[in-house]
């Protein structure tokens, strides 16, 4: 079995900035790490791996030369084969660019059996590369997952709703975006540390993976930032206190009554 596993490299949450002019987000000289999401896709993959033999784990990712950083952390943890895209070409793409680019990328590997990918990544927080790749490939998506089983061709898989979880029988090869509550993320080991110190990664361009230059981009992506702000801090409002309970519900109770909000 071939899973493949695509990870972002995002800001910190706590030093992002914005550029002013394009609106997209400045990753130079900020502090980036996995994405957390990822990390739980990343181990569900491990777990089959332990699970299956002869499964082989390749991890994916699309960003600028740090990038490669994640893809290490990866080997460290127990990946088998890593790719990195990076390319100018690349350069502000939004999440249709970006899931043509890896779908373009994941052709150009040995067959996948599974694609995984985290839930969402916390810089854009669109939960849309995952079925967006799927979408290129032509393969099913299950979102939300917290649990897989692979047995006779097929997965079986758990994904959560707000009010409890479903269970699907899914043809493989499939993708799946991946919830934190699936599981607990290993960290790397010793001989993993030492594999990853002494891995060379060598950029794959868009020309190598065969992708149209009109799909690519900030000028090929359909979706623009046109703005970027933040709220007006909250101001007014009433504090009730001092009373029992009950008062207090009362009168909350009758001024709503007051506005025929109830």
């Amino acid at each position: 079995m071939h899973i493949v596993v695509c990870v972002k490299q995002v800001p910190n949450t706590t030093q992002v900035r914005i550029n002013p002019e394009t609106n997209t987000l400045v990753r130079d000289g900020v502090e980036s790490i996995l994405n957390p999401f990822d990390e739980n896709a990343l181990e569900m993959a491990l777990q089959l791996k332990e699970k299956h033999p002869g499964t082989k784990v390749t991890v994916l990712t699309m960003g600028p030369p740090q990038a490669a950083e994640v893809l290490k952390e990866a080997v460290g943890r127990g990946a088998d084969a890593v790719v990195l895209l990076c390319d100018r070409a690349f350069a502000g793409s939004d999440t249709w660019a970006t899931s043509y680019a890896l779908s373009t990328a994941i052709r150009k590997m040995e067959p996948a059996d599974l694609v995984l990918f985290g839930k969402q990544a916390i810089d854009g927080d669109t939960a849309q590369v995952g079925p967006g790749v799927a979408d290129w490939l032509g393969i099913p998506c299950v979102a939300y997952a917290r649990k897989i089983e692979v047995a006779d061709g097929k997965a079986v898989v758990e994904r959560n709703f707000e009010d409890g979880y479903e269970k699907l029988d899914v043809a493989l090869p499939c993708a799946l975006t991946v919830l934190k509550e699936a599981n607990v993320p290993r960290m790397a080991s010793l001989r993993g540390k030492m594999a990853a110190k002494k891995l060379v990664i060598a950029p794959m361009t868009a020309e190598a993976v065969g992708a149209d230059p009109a799909k690519l981009g900030l000028n090929a992506s359909p979706t623009r930032v046109v703005k970027i702000f933040s709220p007006p801090p909250k101001t007014g409002g009433v504090k009730w206190q001092g009373e029992e309970p009950a008062v207090l519900a009362q009168r909350l109770a009758d001024l709503l009554r007051e506005r025929k909000l109830i």
